[in-house]
């Protein structure tokens, strides 16, 4: 019988990482070259190392493989190089400048700059249809929609070269039939253009948040679905018979074609499966309080877990646009391995955002790139090996590393280069830390009651410093932590969120049918797709939750209900919920104050088969067998900065138990963990560093 495989596929700035695993508790871990222009080429570069590895042909491979799964930046970055589509947007008359208002407000740390410029439009003004309709507050009809408005829009959309559509009206939640029938003028008229519909894509209370959704949907959907169709061709080509999956940024798969009518699901699709891997990892351990850093070539993403559940973010502005659709709460920082070294104009040395990317890359990378990075600052200080990374298919040039940080920063501040590159160091990681204190400290949490899982590429060479400077005493690398978020696309459930608005006062005379109604309503569809999809009823789970907030209040909090009935039986303990979330939110609470509902939603779970973890043989204590070689790096010891010559093991030769004392640095193929002096590193049989100081 043939084994049966998952894929899963990460597809990064730097690079695309390939996780395959098979029936028998094999896991293999492969890295390509990123080619943002056309996925299918570094997703065909790592097939082939696969089929290398496995002594089977791709096709093959593929045909085997009931589970894959893409991650990918597809749609972070059109956003965030403007790619998207031209997008026309048919609203409420009186209602075409709420996106550009955007309800007064001003980015943190920019209120009060007049000169700070203001959010670029992806719908500008000429594109921006007045309807005249109204639905109101209560639900019932103002003012009659005008189709004639609609009809106008449309003619003007097409001599515009409009390729998406936004239909968003005020009220439209509570009756939904003006959007639809726009929507239904819009296909009869452009049929061949993306449609996006507030109502159903963001069907929740607030026009602004539901308005600016729907337009990074559309603005964002034909990109999607142009990837989505390339990815998909191809794997069919290949051999593939399960449909592609993609990750998603609340945490879960999709289809493709679930993926593509909801474009703005996959904003953040590549760091949303690093917090459930991490979980995989530490669970065996009895850990279910971690904070996960993932360090790549171009961004360093923290994501932050409290009892087994990873923070969920609504309504926030990402990239200075409000989304409202759950994502997975990820701090992002322009803080990776090809972050670049400069000195800014008052003579200080920063590093980052800006990036070399995979092209030219790092100085070291010698692909033409003459800037110094973060990469190049390791590969001097002796944690990197120039001969060693991804079985060294990447050689690395030391002396060029050398050279661009000589030139560039060691010069310019007439230092040594150790001393420059341990400065280059010491300021990302400091530019870490303070994303990690972001995501905890001002957010209510003490970081010290937390497991600091290492992931990314260049993660574990900074890990324990990190660890360190967060008073983390305890840290978790799996040997998979250079794929980690591919490792935990293999792992994940199919996901879906669905909501509904449901404006009510929250008491002991509620009717309480209403919102039983509403969420049978939404729960109804969420089961029917997940069945067309082939999951069985066994395998379905809701979760539900409410928007509530203090009567006068003007947001609202997210409380999480489980699988919990609602009823008056139910209400007081709701409401106690709220009383304990606003309190951990904003330190106090009101549990005199009447309560209201904003908005209802079920999240709703196609679970899969979790694979077995790893078994590596077990050993003792002693690492005397893994020791390959020594070297000098550069270390802090005794309040200076030293070189010192530093034992290098082999990770694919340490056992279960061997335990690594610093200053110490252990090679993966994909990846290095810096063990610093006080820090001692044991592999336990799951394939889990744990690291811990003394």
């Amino acid at each position: 019988m043939a084994k049966k495989y998952r894929l899963g596929i990460d597809a990064g700035g730097t690079f695309t990482d390939f996780v395959f695993s098979d029936d028998e508790r094999n896991v293999h871990l492969f890295k390509s070259t990123s080619t943002p222009d056309d996925g299918t080429l570094a997703i065909d570069a790592g097939l082939q190392q696969i089929s290398a590895a496995v002594g089977r042909s791709v096709d093959d491979i593929l045909a085997d493989t009931d589970l894959c799964i893409n991650g990918t930046t597809v749609a972070l970055n059109a956003l965030i190089q403007f790619k998207g589509v031209k997008v026309g947007l048919l609203c409420t008359a009186g209602h075409e400048d709420s996106i550009e208002i955007r309800l007064g407000h001003k980015e943190d740390g920019h209120r009060y700059d007049a000169k700070y410029p203001p959010a670029r439009m992806l719908v500008p003004r000429y594109l921006r249809a007045p309807v005249r309709e109204r639905i109101r507050s209560d639900g019932k009809e103002h003012t009659p929609l005008n189709e004639d408005d609609v009809r106008a829009a449309c003619e003007m959309f097409r001599r515009e070269g409009v390729r998406a559509v936004v239909v968003s009206f005020v009220w439209s939640v509570l009756d939904t039939s003006h959007e639809q029938r726009a929507a239904a003028i819009v296909r009869e008229m452009l049929p061949d253009v993306f449609l996006s519909v507030g109502s159903e894509v963001f069907p929740q209370t607030r026009e602004y948040t539901r308005t600016s959704t729907t337009i990074l949907n559309a603005y964002l959907g034909p990109v999607l679905q142009g990837y989505v169709n390339g990815i998909d061709a191809y794997m069919r080509k290949r051999g593939l018979h399960a449909p592609v999956q993609y990750f998603q940024s609340n945490g879960g798969m999709a289809t493709g074609r679930a993926m593509a009518q909801k474009s703005v699901y996959a904003i953040n699709s590549g760091p949303a499966s690093a917090p459930q891997a991490g979980l995989y990892f530490a669970k065996p351990l009895g850990i279910d309080n971690i904070i996960t850093v993932d360090m790549g070539g171009t961004s360093f993403d923290i994501t932050l877990t409290q009892g087994g559940r990873t923070n969920i973010s609504k309504n926030i502005d990402f990239l200075r646009y409000r989304i409202g659709v759950p994502m997975i709460q990820v701090e992002t920082l322009g803080a990776g391995g090809g972050s670049i070294a400069w000195i800014d104009q008052s003579g200080l040395l920063l590093v980052g955002p800006q990036s070399a990317g995979a092209v030219p890359g790092p100085a070291c990378y010698g692909r033409g790139g003459t800037e110094p990075t973060v990469t190049d600052a390791n590969v001097v200080l002796g944690y990197l090996h120039p001969e060693h990374l991804l079985r060294g298919r990447l050689k690395l040039d030391r002396k060029a590393a050398i050279r661009a940080i000589e030139e560039r920063v060691a010069k310019p501040f007439n230092m040594s280069v150790d001393d420059a590159a341990y400065g280059i160091f010491r300021i990302v990681n400091n530019n870490m830390v303070g994303g990690m204190r972001r995501v905890s400290i001002e957010r209510g949490y003490d970081p010290r009651d937390f497991t600091l899982v290492g992931a990314g590429g260049a993660g574990p060479l900074h890990i324990t410093a990190l660890a360190a400077e967060m008073g983390i005493s305890r840290v978790l690398v799996p040997k998979l932590a250079s794929g980690l978020c591919a490792f935990g696309q293999i792992i994940s459930d199919v996901k879906y969120n669905y909501m509904a608005a449901c404006p009510m006062r929250l008491d002991a005379n509620t009717d309480f049918g209403v919102i039983r109604s509403l969420y049978a309503g939404i729960e109804q569809e969420a089961i029917d797709a997940l069945r067309a999809e082939g999951f069985k009823d066994a395998d379905i789970v809701i979760e539900r939750s409410m928007d509530l907030r203090y009567v006068g209040q003007v947001h609202e909090c997210t409380v999480e209900l489980g699988s919990m009935e609602i009823s008056s039986d139910t209400f007081r303990e709701i409401r106690a919920r709220l009383d304990r979330v606003h309190k951990q939110l904003f330190t106090y609470d009101e549990p005199e104050s009447l309560a209201e509902v904003v908005n209802i939603e079920s999240t709703v779970f196609g679970r899969v088969p979790k694979p077995e973890p790893p078994r590596y043989p077990e050993g003792g204590i002693d690492p005397a067998a893994a020791l390959d070689h020594q070297r000098d790096a550069v270390f802090p010891i005794g309040g200076r900065i030293q070189r010192v010559p530093t034992p290098v093991y082999d990770g694919a030769k340490l056992l279960a138990g061997n335990t690594v004392t610093g200053p110490a640095i252990i090679e993966e193929e994909t990846t290095s963990i810096v063990v610093e002096p006080g820090w001692s590193a044991m592999l336990d049989p799951h394939g889990t560093y744990i690291l811990t100081h003394a």
